[in-house]
């Protein structure tokens, strides 16, 4: 459409020099936006919006398929099968695998069900473990927004975030392009989204053939997959502290308060090797 604009002002322009029209207002105002157009045409014949956005979709997928599904697809095996072994329905595991998508909230649904909690119980302690989500989603999405993505996307892109995800994003993201950086976070979410559910029906169903220790490890394999990748990305002295900081006072967080031990443990940790840092850098 622009290339038409192009050529029929161009026609028109030339037109008006064939009739000596040289000074008339609407012909030298078409004069100024045909000399704009060819810029408009060209700076659109760079762009391919959808290849430049399906290429951060499969960056990201590509990213995920790999050593983070397969970890946290072993987790969700071990949780797949706990569940068939309190006696949930399969498809209730997996449902709350597609809506949860969180394996401390959905271990606490196992627990807490076996237990005969009421829902509202259950609801409620499910919900408070996500709060650690929050703090995540605020360092999370500003490295993510870019002008093309409007707030709907961002509010979808939160409810993908997780710990696997967190931790990558935050890490590849900033040497990203600012328009590829929320396809390449979606993608490699959903990609480790779609590996849970599959791994969840496929723990359930081969219950009966593993061991409880067995279970208990594959559950436990996606925290300490986490903690390794935290380890790995600790560049700076600031990092290593804050991670030193939350593993001195989760503990002690946790003696008080277990359903706050991480957010509290965090938070004072964090704020604590902030300080810290910011003391010794004012003095040295």
């Amino acid at each position: 459409m622009a290339a038409r604009v192009h050529r029929r002002l161009r026609e028109d322009l030339e037109g008006g020099h064939r009739r000596g029209i040289r000074q008339e207002p609407e012909l030298q105002a078409r004069a100024r936006v045909l000399r704009e157009v060819p810029r408009g045409v060209r700076d659109l014949a760079r762009v391919r919006l959808p290849e430049a956005v399906s290429s951060g979709y499969r960056l990201g997928a590509r990213e995920a398929l790999g050593t983070p599904a397969a970890v946290l697809a072993a987790g969700y095996i071990g949780y797949g099968a706990l569940s068939a072994d309190i006696g949930l329905s399969l498809w209730s595991t997996l449902l709350s695998t597609i809506a949860i998508w969180a394996l401390p909230g959905q271990l606490i649904l196992v627990e807490m069900s076996s237990s005969g909690a009421p829902l509202i119980a259950i609801l409620l302690a499910v919900s408070f473990s996500a709060v650690r989500f929050l703090p995540m989603t605020v360092s999370l999405l500003p490295v993510l927004r870019a002008p093309a993505h409007g707030r709907v996307k961002e509010f979808l892109a939160a409810h993908l975030i997780a710990m696997t995800g967190w931790i990558v994003a935050m890490r590849r993201a900033p040497d990203l392009p600012a328009h590829d950086r929320m396809p390449y976070f979606v993608g490699f979410a959903l990609a480790l989204w779609l590996a849970s559910i599959a791994a969840t029906g496929a723990g359930y169903l081969i219950a009966d053939s593993l061991p409880p220790v067995t279970k208990a490890a594959f559950v436990f394999m996606n925290p300490v997959y986490f903690l390794l990748l935290m380890i790995g990305d600790a560049r700076t002295r600031v990092m290593v502290l804050s991670l030193a900081g939350g593993a001195v006072f989760g503990p002690l967080v946790y003696l008080v308060t277990p359903q706050w031990s991480v957010l509290g443990g965090g938070l004072i940790g964090g704020t604590a090797a902030f300080a810290i840092h910011r003391a010794s850098t004012r003095h040295g």
